[in-house]
């Protein structure tokens, strides 16, 4: 019951998930160095060459706005990021250089780069930049920098004690802040890893239900019409027989007729729909057909907010998914207590509720409802495939189904889909 061409949402790739990051946190270090330096200025008095500082800051500020702007015409690679990295390295090296040199304390940022390099980059670059770091911060030591005016010794080395456990502090809190960012993004994608895995799991088992379906079929339609041919004859040529015997011939008939249903309809479940194409469909006319399919009682109450446009779905296969949710719900409530059905269609985001009020689930069922052949139905009223069947195709289009039910209270399916036009 999958179409053939499924929804596919693309997560941004690693490069381009760390390399974004890296834009960010050159941001916050712009503003950073702007803010030290001012407080520097300002609470100690102390003299910097400003403007060649601002132009080293002013280099840092158009580099990260002309990489923000090549990533949106291209996907950023793996270079990309080393290359910005050993930017700033020498770009650090500058700054520490006319701000009082190997004294500023500030140089224990380059472990901050080297720290990121080693979570992002590979061996090869984050070597490169473990050396440029050892050169820079050994040139501070040759090159002659320049000096902090303006300060004792004394008030020069508590400015040193205080500026290393800010650069500290700093250090940690970028590190920390990057490492765990990059961490929940590689989680999401294990995670969409993860999904993968288990729908292409799904997919399987519904083709290996096809396969059974179509062989049950194939090597017991001949039984069975010998059967049913056979009784039909007792039944033409007995005409004297007991009452008794007349109702066992017809109880095997109606068997006969019992197993081609099941049959028919384990075939039309598990395979009939695979394959099929998208094709342009009004989801009020999806929705309208699976309530005509429908029992009449118990009553499916429809509430719909749906736009004129049609969107690209696979209709027989989402009419079969959705009148099986219906006849689950119509199934587990009362005669007197209607169903009811909400559909939602805003910005291509669809949005299906089916409401019983039913019995419920606990939560041992509810985990397990959607494995193939579990039903709490009785013996000939489902063979529980319908919400396996209906998850599997929603989740080859991309969407999701959410089923949530308490003992007492019913019980909630959601299906939830974004629709392309």
């Amino acid at each position: 019951m999958q179409a053939s061409s499924p929804a596919v949402i693309a997560r941004p790739t690693r490069e381009a998930i760390n390399f974004s990051w890296l834009l960010k946190l050159r941001w916050g270090a712009i503003a950073g160095q702007v803010a030290t330096i001012t407080a520097v200025q300002r609470l100690y008095g102390v003299r910097l060459p400003t403007f060649a500082i601002g132009v080293v800051i002013a280099i840092e500020a158009l580099t990260n706005l002309g990489w923000q702007l090549a990533t949106r015409r291209r996907q950023p690679k793996e270079w990309w990021s080393a290359t910005i990295m050993l930017l700033d390295t020498l770009l650090l090296t500058e700054l520490l250089h006319l701000s009082g040199g190997p004294l500023n304390p500030f140089s224990f940022l380059y472990l901050v780069q080297i720290a990121l390099a080693a979570v992002i980059l590979p061996a090869r670059y984050t070597w490169a930049l473990v050396a440029l770091s050892l050169a820079g911060s050994g040139s501070l030591f040759v090159r002659t920098a320049v000096p902090l005016e303006g300060l004792s010794h004394a008030d020069h080395m508590v400015l040193h004690l205080r500026g290393m456990w800010v650069a500290f502090a700093i250090a940690a809190t970028f590190i920390v802040y990057f490492l765990m960012r990059v961490r929940r993004d590689l989680e999401a994608r294990e995670g969409d890893l993860q999904r993968a895995r288990e729908l292409a799991d799904r997919q399987q088992r519904l083709t290996s239900l096809a396969t059974l379906a179509a062989g049950a079929a194939h090597e017991l339609a001949t039984p069975l019409s010998t059967i049913a041919l056979v009784a039909g004859e007792l039944d033409r040529q007995l005409t004297n027989a007991t009452p008794r015997l007349v109702e066992d011939i017809g109880l095997i008939r109606a068997e006969v007729a019992r197993c081609r249903q099941i049959l028919d309809g384990m075939a039309a479940e598990s395979g009939q729909n695979a394959g099929e194409t998208l094709t342009a469909v009004h989801l009020a006319d999806v929705v309208q057909a699976a309530v005509a399919r429908a029992r009449h009682r118990p009553l499916v109450q429809v509430e719909m907010e749906m736009n004129e446009a049609p969107m690209r779905l696979p209709r027989r296969a989402l009419t079969q998914a959705l009148q099986s949710l219906l006849a689950n719900a119509q199934d587990a409530s009362g005669p007197d207590s209607p169903v009811q059905l909400t559909a939602r269609l805003r910005e291509g985001e669809l949005t299906l509720d089916i409401v019983d009020r039913g019995t419920g689930m606990d939560a041992i069922v509810l985990a397990r409802v959607g494995e193939p052949f579990f039903t709490t139905k009785a013996p000939g009223h489902g063979m529980g495939l319908g919400v396996f069947l209906t998850r599997t195709l929603i989740e080859s289009l991309g969407g999701s189904l959410q089923l949530s039910s308490r003992p007492g209270h019913g019980t909630h399916a959601r299906i939830s889909l974004s629709v392309p036009a």
